[in-house]
């Protein structure tokens, strides 16, 4: 990642001008609110002595590391009935693939894993989630294009129960964030899960790109708001220069990150790692 490596060597070996600090900071997406504590840490320790790029780095590691959890929690089974894990997003994401390494994760971890297209709308989406399930190992409940999503889920979630599977993870169609009538859609889906069991959904996880930067927080914001988010998957985390978003969509909406995506094979994919994360920032 080493999203601050610029940063620090903007800085090293001359004094720091804040004002470029607090624009650089900005600029790797961890936040307005991250940044102004980040700062205001350095401006106490400057009080006392020169700091120096070392010192940036330090403090923005100690900052950072208050807010983002080192482990969060696992995605583990209920004790008698599928547990529901909605993936959502805005198109481009990488979601349907995500959808389908998670199930793939879980499978590997000896997990029984129902799939559910419940993307009806885009082109070939169904295909796209029957290829990936096929390469995972995993069954998958479809409909017709046009389809009513929230339909799909309930139908889906039935199967999954009779058929003893710990996981249902559904597929939906990508929306921006801004559209009112989509996101309310999101919103019936969650109803129509929520008739065979109050509960359910018992994962929302949003799928965001880390190279979106600061947009990532506006969609966070938005599919908070409409659904109630437990957590983000990251994709394109890989040698993108990127991810402060990470830090930013925990520190400002407290959600945190449970899963990344490292690359394009079924296999480049990991539960998220805080200790990691923050040891590979600088």
């Amino acid at each position: 990642m080493n999203f601050f490596r610029n940063i620090i060597e903007k800085f090293a070996g001359k004094p720091v001008d804040w004002d470029e600090l607090e624009e650089s900071l900005i600029r790797s997406d961890i936040g307005v609110p991250m940044t102004l504590r980040i700062i205001k840490s350095l401006q106490e320790r400057d009080a006392r002595f020169r700091i120096t790029a070392a010192d940036i780095a330090e403090v923005a590691r100690e900052e950072i590391a208050r807010v983002l959890p080192i482990n969060p929690p696992p995605i583990r089974p209920l004790p008698a009935h599928p547990k529901a894990v909605l993936i959502v997003g805005v198109n481009g994401t990488g979601k349907t693939t995500s959808t389908a390494k998670l199930a793939y994760l879980l499978k590997q971890r000896r997990h029984s894993v129902l799939l559910a297209a419940a993307d009806t709308f885009r082109a070939a989406a169904i295909e796209q989630l029957s290829v990936w399930a096929t390469r995972a190992g995993v069954d998958v409940i479809q409909g017709k294009y046009n389809a009513d999503p929230a339909a799909l889920c309930y139908e889906a979630y039935q199967a999954a129960d009779k058929r003893d599977m710990e996981f249902l993870l559904c597929d939906t169609a990508g929306r921006l964030h801004t559209k009112t009538n989509l996101m309310a859609e999101l919103g019936k889906l969650k109803r129509s899960l929520g008739k065979l069991d109050p509960n359910a959904p018992h994962e929302t996880l949003l799928v965001v790109d880390a190279t979106t930067g600061g947009n990532a927080l506006t969609q966070a914001r938005q599919f908070h708001e409409a659904v109630g988010l437990t957590g983000l998957i990251v994709t394109k985390l890989d040698g993108s220069g990127k991810g402060g978003v990470v830090i930013a969509i925990q520190d400002e909406l407290g959600i945190p990150t449970r899963f990344v995506g490292t690359g394009e094979k079924l296999g480049d994919f990991a539960e998220f790692d805080g200790r990691e994360f923050i040891a590979n920032m600088i």
